[in-house]
């Protein structure tokens, strides 16, 4: 049985305390920056309103280095018992409310009104995808409803499934199933949106068809998806269509509102930054799917945690703070 520290104490409104290095967000990236941060001697903390990140969207994992067939809340008890080994506080069941920058520390203003400052400041707030709001959904998360082809596409191996969306991620999804399942179709409300030289591809794949103008109007299954009831809008013909599970492939939402002010973002939203996952803010790191960096893969998420957690040992140690 591991121990880690989780903040239970009710807090002064300010921490006379200043840390050196906050990894915000409890997904890989924040947890496996606060490891690294940890050990290069920086006074650390997680501080996140649970642990996981997108790992709990998922069921199982076979793609992370060691692991060849894990239970994803496995992986996050591994994670955060080896933080705990190291003693690092896990500041949990928290929100930030609100976050400055004055002189060289990171004001962080939690919604119970206390503040805890920092040197540096790690964002790992990872994305959150985009959702269908049908009915199943919810219920049949890990269960056949998936977010993430290339995490989970070898659990369905010659099963037939379903990609929602029209976009190049749809697309490439589907390719990338189409190497495991028996059959994958597409299904989208409205008409491609997908780059001409995908879909060039897509055509010259023989187990993918394509439903354009469909709507998914609930996905249906007792334990596990079964089908996912349809409408055609072009007929306003209603039909339950078989399928072994779904991926929803319609785009990521990066949880950025806290930093819209304090550094550059793309248009997409999703924090900008350099090779050392430093941003515009000096100070200010970013890790994950928060960023723009389009792979949204665990590992990619924890090494870039690491990344950050160095470059701002070396600012600290630059600055010397």
């Amino acid at each position: 049985m591991f121990h880690f520290t989780v903040e239970t104490k009710k807090p002064s409104p300010v921490d006379e305390a200043v840390y050196d290095f906050i990894a915000l967000g409890g997904g890989p990236a924040g947890l496996n920056g606060a490891l690294y941060a940890k050990r290069k001697g920086l006074r650390t903390a997680v501080l996140a309103y649970d642990l996981g990140g997108q790992l709990k969207n998922t069921s199982s994992v076979d793609n992370y280095l060691g692991f060849d067939n894990i239970d994803a809340g496995q992986l996050i008890d591994r994670f955060v018992s080896h933080l705990g080994s190291l003693d690092v506080p896990l500041i949990t069941s928290v929100r930030v409310a609100a976050i400055e920058k004055q002189g060289d520390l990171f004001h962080l203003r939690l919604d119970s009104g206390r503040v805890i400052k920092t040197k540096t400041l790690l964002a790992a707030l990872g994305g959150s995808p985009r959702k269908l709001d049908v009915p199943g959904e919810e219920r049949l998360g890990g269960k056949g409803v998936s977010y993430c082809a290339t995490c989970d596409a070898p659990f369905f191996k010659d099963k037939h499934v379903v990609v929602a969306g029209g976009g190049n991620s749809a697309v490439e999804s589907a390719m990338d199933l189409a190497k495991w399942a028996s059959h994958v179709t597409i299904i989208h409300r409205s008409k491609f949106r997908a780059d001409q030289t995908l879909l060039d591809k897509l055509d010259k794949i023989a187990n993918i068809d394509v439903r354009l103008e469909t709507q998914i109007l609930e996905i249906l299954g007792s334990d596990h998806v079964e089908a996912v009831m349809i409408k055609d809008k072009r007929t306003e013909t209603v039909s339950s269509f078989p399928a072994d599970g779904i991926f929803i492939e319609i785009g990521t939402i990066p949880n950025t509102a806290l930093f819209i002010e304090l550094a550059h973002l793309n248009e997409s939203k999703e924090i900008i930054v350099d090779g050392f996952q430093q941003t515009s803010l000096e100070g200010l790191y970013a890790a994950g799917d928060i960023t723009a960096q389009p792979y949204r893969q665990i590992i990619i998420a924890a090494a870039e945690g690491a990344k950050a957690a160095l470059s701002a040992s070396n600012y600290l140690n630059k600055k010397g703070l």
